[in-house]
């Protein structure tokens, strides 16, 4: 019986360790393919966008200071915020400059002496850029960050250098390589920059050019200014209480949803902070997150009580086979006195020494089981919980008391003169 106990508990154990660790490692694996939130200014204009490219001319439509960045490293929920990227797009003409040399940062004046010009947008962001927080500290964030899985044949330009990175179709469209030097120009604003890479998302930079928010920023003449971030935060999934209005919310419901980490909440918070925006969930993304996080914790859940049951049901067969073998020792202790109680007594007692020893057991082996599940699956072993043993412990005692009710019934019916008569 204690083998049978000690092999429940130990899937009980590791379904339930990798269980409480698998939200925070799914959390963290879709954080690597894109942001989850997006922020926009309140007060702009309709977009106009076909096929992903905004038509709207540069001077419309309003503009968020970068300098308010750092404000988003002071919500409550600052620790969950693991990345944002500001973004400026900017219509462009460019052509292949005549020369290899390049002019530091963007001027005023001609945009070069080809005449052969093309269109394209370019879009301004960080790579890894330091952001000062009101605190004195700083935070190293950008698209390397928000978006992780964006593939550069080269490297990526560096922030505040007069390079840039070409969208991989717009590369094989234009012919541009690695090395050559881009002469580009927007409403009488100039920049020469060098091409470090090939960037390949799957997306509409597929067909732009990227560099550093700086040169978009003096390209567009909009100094300190983007027109929209993408934040990536690790968030709880969705359920029916965090989609309620916290404006209908109690005091007590308003701070249990103010302090649980639901996008909707990190965005409330967010807005707080940076007034004149609005927040948004990337819906697609974040439902296909909660929903996927959902049918993994319902299958640990149901491996876990798959475990116990079979755990119980082992202790019930156990706990029979004992009660028929000691029927002569149970009739013994009833002709000398013990009652039915004191008799149910003692074999519980007997049961329960078994199932925290079983238990202790199962454990030990379940921690183990956990790593190996954990390094199979996410590549990193889930923490050790210490916290499981006493609920392990609980649990091992629960199903052996469940699984000996029936046995210790038959505890109760047994007959001294019967027994000990070989009957």
């Amino acid at each position: 019986m204690a083998t049978a106990l000690a092999l429940g508990i130990a899937v009980t154990t590791a379904t339930l360790t990798v269980a409480l660790d698998v939200g925070d490692r799914l959390e963290k694996e879709f954080r690597s393919l894109g942001a989850n939130l997006l922020v926009t200014p309140r007060a702009d204009t309709l977009p106009l966008e076909i096929g992903g490219v905004d038509y709207r001319p540069v001077d419309e439509g309003a503009y968020l200071p970068v300098a308010e960045l750092g404000k988003l490293k002071t919500i409550f929920w600052r620790n969950n915020i693991i990345g944002f990227a500001p973004f400026l797009d900017v219509p462009v003409e460019w052509s292949e400059a005549g020369d290899t040399g390049s002019v530091p940062g963007a001027n005023s004046g001609a945009a070069s002496s080809a005449t052969d010009l093309s269109n394209a947008t370019l879009i301004g962001t960080w790579v890894r850029h330091a952001v000062r927080v009101p605190d004195g500290t700083t935070f190293a964030t950008g698209v390397a960050d928000t978006d992780p899985w964006w593939h550069v044949e080269g490297r990526w330009f560096g922030d505040g250098a007069a390079e840039c990175v070409v969208g991989q179709a717009l590369a094989r469209s234009a012919g541009i390589r690695v090395g050559d030097t881009l002469a580009i120009n927007a409403s009488g604003h100039a920049a020469t920059l060098v091409v470090t890479g090939i960037v390949s998302t799957g997306g509409r930079e597929d067909n732009s050019l990227l560099a550093p928010l700086e040169t978009a920023q003096a390209l567009a003449g909009r100094p300190g200014q983007f027109r929209r971030l993408l934040v990536s935060a690790l968030t709880k999934p969705e359920d029916a209480f965090s989609r309620r209005d916290p404006h209908t919310m109690t005091a007590a419901e308003y701070d249990r949803w103010f302090c649980s980490p639901y996008i909707s909440s990190i965005s409330h918070q967010m807005q707080d902070e940076l007034p004149g925006v609005d927040v948004r969930a990337i819906r697609q993304v974040a439902e296909g997150e909660g929903q996927l996080l959902n049918h993994v914790s319902a299958l640990m859940w149901l491996v876990t009580l798959a475990a116990l049951l079979a755990a119980g049901l082992a202790v019930a067969a156990a706990s029979a086979t004992t009660v028929l073998e000691r029927r002569a020792e149970i009739g013994l202790m009833k002709a000398l006195g013990a009652n039915r109680r004191t008799v149910g007594a003692l074999f519980l007692g007997e049961q329960l020494l078994l199932a925290f020893v079983g238990g202790g057991v199962g454990y030990a082996l379940g921690i183990v089981l956990a790593r190996i599940v954990g390094q199979a699956v996410f590549g990193v072993a889930p923490v050790d919980r210490l916290i499981l043993l006493p609920v392990v412990l609980f649990l091992a005692a629960s199903v052996v008391v469940l699984g000996s009710l029936l046995p210790l019934r038959r505890v109760a019916s047994v007959r001294p003169a019967e027994t000990l008569h070989g009957e």
